[in-house]
């Protein structure tokens, strides 16, 4: 810790950047395809003028600071900064010192490698408390304030940024293959974000639930909790278990279940965010490294 701040979070902050600017020089650039958001104008800015993204990502990222700083927090604030000051440096190294990988006559290949690296890199940063500033920022607001996923909201404002490349720069197919990069990109983005923490909710309804209860607890180690409910046809109140388990465990609660009663009804449903004892506390309700 330092002053509040996480040194593997910093680290890794510093690696999705790194895998981010990669892909930006490496895969957009080299191929002439564009990006959504702030990066897409640096990219417009780059193709149209000729302008440095290393030097223009920061300059258009300066007034959005002061939104970080007063939106989100300190931590984010710092985040923010380091993860958009580390992209601007890895642009300028990467730029200087690139493997050619001459992709424009398979443009399908560079926008999937582009989409996986751009997500990956950002997937990382949002994860560990950061952002590269930019239209990060504003995704990250639009989650904080009404739910939204940071690569729906990106998504969005990328479709505006891409509609002014085209007007600009791109063609038609340069254009086609970049929207592949930003659907790809969102997706990465969005399994990084929910698929670390995805996990398994089981509703358990049965004559057996003390039963089988007892034996989650047992053999798994998980907590079951107990949910009063009235059956809507027969009127007739019964309790409902409740239980999460990692998404590794779901085939060893099946088995479990079927061992006290094989004819017990039971729905399972993908929970993507969980907090709590097990997943994000230990046993004496201390954070769990991740």
């Amino acid at each position: 810790m330092l002053n509040g701040l996480k040194i593997k979070n910093i680290l890794f902050i510093l690696l999705g950047a790194a895998i981010f600017s990669f892909g930006l020089v490496h895969f957009n650039m080299q191929n002439n395809l564009a990006e959504g958001g702030f990066t897409g104008i640096t990219l417009l800015l780059y193709f149209v003028f000729g302008w440095s993204p290393s030097i223009t990502n920061l300059l258009l990222n300066l007034p959005l600071f002061f939104i970080g700083w007063k939106l989100l927090g300190r931590s984010v604030f710092i985040y923010t900064i380091i993860g958009t000051v580390a992209v601007s440096i890895f642009l300028g190294i990467f730029q200087k010192y690139q493997i050619e990988m001459p992709l424009y006559e398979d443009l399908f290949l560079a926008a999937l490698f582009a989409g996986v690296f751009i997500g990956i890199g950002l997937g990382i940063i949002f994860r560990y408390g950061g952002t590269t500033g930019g239209v990060d920022i504003i995704a990250r607001l639009a989650q904080k304030y009404f739910g939204w996923t940071m690569g729906r909201t990106m998504f969005m404002f990328d479709f505006g940024v891409i509609t002014l490349s085209l007007i600009t720069y791109l063609n038609y197919r340069e254009a086609m293959y970049t929207l592949v990069v930003v659907f790809i990109g969102a997706r990465v983005i969005d399994f990084m974000q929910e698929g670390s923490y995805a996990a398994r909710g089981a509703m358990i309804i049965s004559e057996k639930n003390e039963d089988i209860a007892a034996k989650i607890m047992k053999e798994m180690d998980r907590g079951v909790t107990s949910l009063k409910a009235v059956g809507s046809y027969t009127k007739a109140e019964r309790d409902v278990l409740y239980c999460v388990v990692a998404k590794n465990e779901i085939v060893r609660l099946k088995s479990v279940i079927n061992s006290v009663d094989p004819h017990a009804f039971v729905s399972v449903t993908v929970v993507h965010d969980v907090l709590g004892e097990g997943f994000t506390l230990d046993e004496n309700k201390l954070p769990l490294e991740r």
